[in-house]
């Protein structure tokens, strides 16, 4: 069932209800009403009546009869019964006895009550009278045809106003909830037009303050995250194939050339050589490539473990001198550092470990004297790391973009590298909930600040 249909329905019944139970209301108001003047036109008509009996020397009852028949205020099939303190009839206008006189009433009468009671069609009030010899109960009865006639129209009525109403109910049910629900239509219409080759659209936001417009807003702000991971990920797939395509492409012509004659085995190793040099590079790359997309899928929640960032440090530190002899890495700790606790994160040693490397190989990879300085301090809260070189540094207008995969500044052409370190960086730093930055002269060297929350 759509929205539309769904929210006119409910428009509807609330309105049914609305007007079932106001209908009720007004039809029984109006009985309540209708019964209580009619009894109190019986008291009245049961006190004139006595007034009329009582103040004849001798009670004429053809005589009453008739001038009550030709009062104004005559009801229809008014019957009157008046007893006295023996339970004598002293007058009585029902000739016909439908007005049955039951003893118990006439008790609780006598007891000082006013009843009211209705038997068939009549209506019956029962009071006393007093006068100064004798105590006398009246009885009155009468049908009230025009109120039951006014009653019965008043319920054809309401039952006409309560059709008629469920109509207008309907049709205004479905108006209001078409305006209400043109916006959403709006937006549907919209998103239909959007697919991957035009993620640059957008969503109408409206005012921009109601729930649409703010439904709108968080669709645009997912349309445009979407739009850059696509971008990015379009940049990512052209810029691997390249690097993926040039050692291959180096690995195929030299193996053509080496095929090309017979060689001797020393001819073999020594051209064998740069294509092992080739087939580490490509290994290398595609381990870079598979780091950036388990990093590009995990999460801060799945980083429990305590990691001493002093300890990841020393073992880089080994590992790098270890295979690289000519890069000397030095390692500081700062005064601000009164406890060991001070240096532990939250995260994957693993990972915390390539990010290190990658910092601190990049940094004695592009300076001449292959030297890197680490500092950690505390600030605030947070664990500092930083790393410092005196190496070729990076031009003022590339710096921006040293975190795009596979970007390579213009002064690095002649120094190997894949350009996805630092991007491989900033994602493992950023699961970590770190934060990183670089500072960078051309010619001069290179800072590069990571920070993390310390558990401690």
């Amino acid at each position: 069932m759509q929205i539309r249909t769904r929210l006119t329905l409910q428009f509807l019944l609330l309105g049914v209800a609305i007007m079932i139970i106001s209908s009720f209301a007004i039809y029984y108001s109006s009985a309540v009403f209708r019964r209580d003047d009619f009894g109190n036109r019986l008291f009245v008509k049961a006190r004139s009546t006595a007034n009329l009996v009582f103040d004849k020397a001798e009670i004429d009852a053809k005589k009453v009869l008739q001038i009550e028949n030709d009062s104004p205020v005559f009801l229809q099939n008014e019957k009157i019964i008046i007893l006295n303190f023996n339970n004598d009839t002293v007058y009585n206008s029902d000739e016909n006895s439908d007005i049955r006189i039951r003893n118990d009433i006439v008790e609780k009468v006598r007891q000082g009550y006013d009843i009211t009671y209705k038997q068939n069609q009549y209506e019956v009030v029962c009071t006393m009278y007093y006068t100064s010899y004798d105590r006398f109960v009246i009885i009155t009865g009468a049908i009230d045809t025009e109120g039951a006639r006014h009653l019965e129209k008043l319920k054809m009525i309401l039952m006409i106003v309560c059709l008629f109403s469920f109509l207008l109910f309907f049709a205004a049910g479905w108006f209001f909830s078409g305006k209400a629900l043109k916006p959403i239509s709006e937006v549907v219409k919209r998103v239909e037009d959007i697919s991957i080759s035009s993620l640059h659209l957008r969503v109408n936001e409206g005012n921009g303050t109601d729930e649409i417009g703010k439904l709108a807003k968080t669709f645009n702000s997912m349309l445009q995250r979407l739009e850059i991971s696509f971008s990015m990920q379009k940049n990512f797939i052209a810029n691997a194939s390249h690097e993926l395509r040039t050692p291959l492409t180096a690995i195929n012509g030299q193996l053509e050339v080496l095929l090309m004659k017979d060689r001797s085995t020393d001819d073999y190793k020594t051209a064998l050589e740069p294509v092992l040099d080739d087939i580490r590079a490509l290994i290398d790359l595609l381990n870079r490539l598979l780091l950036v997309a388990r990093t590009s899928s995990d999460r801060l929640d799945n980083y429990r473990k305590n990691v001493r960032i002093d300890e990841i440090l020393w073992q880089v530190r080994e590992e790098i001198t270890r295979f690289k002899k000519e890069c000397f890495i030095s390692i500081s700790i700062d005064d601000s550092i009164t406890d060991a606790e001070l240096m532990i994160v939250r995260g994957d040693e693993y990972m915390l470990k390539v990010a290190v490397s990658n910092i601190i190989d990049n940094a004695c990879k592009y300076s001449p004297d292959h030297t890197c300085a680490v500092l950690l301090r505390y600030i605030t809260g947070r664990l500092e790391v930083q790393f410092s070189d005196h190496g070729i540094g990076i031009e003022e207008k590339e710096i921006q973009k040293v975190f795009d995969p596979f970007f390579r500044g213009t002064n690095t052409h002649s120094i190997p590298g894949s350009g996805i370190g630092l991007q491989l960086v900033s994602q493992i730093i950023r699961n970590h909930n770190g934060t990183i930055g670089l500072s960078s002269q051309a010619g001069k060297g290179t800072n590069v600040t990571i920070s993390f929350p310390i558990t401690a």
